[in-house]
């Protein structure tokens, strides 16, 4: 009974308030200022402020909301300890996957930034013993990453 009331109250308040912004001429602020202050009496008159307010007051719908509250701590709480495992729900569905097939060809970790040969098996069994060649590699380590990217998309024929 108090929220109805407090709802028409509003309402009015709202209708007042369009009244004196459309008596400035300002018909499309009042048209919307209008409708906004509609909505209190829409709701009272759908029954869905008594709805709300006999859900408010039931100590059932606490317990419930309770209950939910404590189903969010106890999965949080997985969370937590799953993360302080050090193994994740992705890495272990990595780790199947990677189990099931390999999706990189063996070859493809050698990045491929030469003129036309290929980085396979022959330019991985060089010998590096320069440091020179060392520091190529290093620079070329960004590489790998593109390696990879070329190696999947041949496998899917692009």
């Amino acid at each position: 009974m108090l929220a109805e009331t407090i709802c028409s109250a509003a309402s009015a308040a709202g209708l007042g308030i369009a009244a004196v912004t459309a008596y400035r001429k300002r018909f499309l602020t009042a048209t919307r200022i209008a409708a906004y202050s509609l909505v209190p009496v829409g709701l009272v008159l759908t029954g869905v402020v008594e709805w709300v307010a006999g859900i408010a007051f039931k100590p059932s719908v606490w317990l419930g909301f309770g209950v939910l509250g404590l189903s969010w701590l106890l999965f949080m709480t997985t969370r937590a300890v799953e993360r302080r495992s050090g193994t994740t729900r992705a890495e272990r569905k990595a780790a199947r996957a990677a189990g099931r097939n390999e999706a990189v060809a063996p070859a493809a970790s050698a990045p491929s930034l030469g003129a036309g040969g290929t980085a396979g098996p022959a330019a991985a069994a060089k010998p590096q013993a320069q440091p020179k060649a060392k520091k190529k590699q290093e620079a070329a380590a960004p590489g790998d990453d593109f390696s990879d990217i070329e190696a999947i998309l041949r496998k899917h024929g692009i």
